[in-house]
């Protein structure tokens, strides 16, 4: 893709390692004074750079991160202090650019240090799975402020972490720290501070080994299971499975396991 330079975000594409490997987005969320709060400039850039490394047919995921100190220390209240009912209602607050994410047929890591409350916790819910280095603390501190969380802190968190866990962190306003995170379900993996970026990279380059086509039915099948019944849920996972047999990925990734060599991987 053709990087431009942005005012809230820094966006570049970094190359897998392997012969045949595809690449993968890192983005960097880039408002430091201001813990990375997140008001419309920076969603609208994150969208916009999101959908373009999805429409990359080089890029095979996307690592998403913040500063050392925040990951993001939630929306940014002074925007949104003003708004009242209508206006909210009318100009789609959240809804117009925070959906973007869901958009995105590529896998998404989002790699947390440091502070993700509120719309920062959601923003990374949102991605595929979270890195977090031990120095992460997460919440929906939304109740200090007479509000409920509005990007899907009610929805995502109760699915990740479960009924009592969500609703003690939703309804005290309390932080966890990447530890309890990661015994809640809420993260995949605990690392530390200094090896944060070294984990989310090695987990980008191992997906850009892999065929596109297969990662991308990956995500959407194991995204049904919060979506669907059961039923519904394994009639759909085992058409993808079907499908991909008619994929040239499907033969060169079982005839090089077979043959006893690395795969190369077409996405065809």
């Amino acid at each position: 893709m053709t990087e431009r330079t942005y005012e809230n975000i820094l966006v570049e594409t970094r190359p897998g390692s392997g012969a045949n490997a595809l690449s993968y987005g890192w983005i960097t969320l880039n408002r430091p004074k201001a813990l990375n709060a997140l008001n419309d400039g920076l969603m609208d850039e994150l969208g916009e750079a999101l959908l373009a490394f999805d429409a990359d047919d080089t890029v095979a995921c996307i690592v998403v991160t913040g500063s050392e100190k925040a990951f993001a220390a939630g929306a940014d209240i002074l925007v949104m202090h003003p708004f009242d009912f209508p206006n909210a209602f009318r100009k789609g607050l959240i809804s117009r650019n925070w959906d973007t994410i869901r958009q995105v047929r590529k896998p998404i890591i989002a790699a947390v240090s440091g502070f993700a409350l509120g719309g920062g916790c959601e923003v990374a819910m949102a991605c595929d799975f979270i890195i977090a280095a031990d120095n992460a603390r997460f919440g929906q501190p939304e109740i200090k402020l007479g509000i409920i969380p509005g990007a899907g802190g009610t929805q995502r968190l109760p699915r990740a972490v479960g009924k009592s866990k969500a609703m003690d962190l939703a309804l005290t306003g309390r932080m966890m720290d990447a530890t309890e995170a990661e015994r809640a379900g809420l993260v995949s993996r605990v690392v530390p501070l200094a090896e944060l970026h070294a984990e989310a990279t090695k987990a980008a380059e191992a997906m850009c080994g892999y065929s596109l086509l297969a990662l991308m039915a990956t995500k959407e099948s194991v995204d049904r299971a919060f979506e669907s019944p059961l039923s519904e849920g394994l009639l759909f996972e085992r058409r993808l499975f079907h499908a991909l047999f008619s994929s040239a990925d499907q033969k060169e990734g079982m005839g090089a396991f077979l043959e006893k060599r690395a795969p190369g991987f077409t996405h065809r």
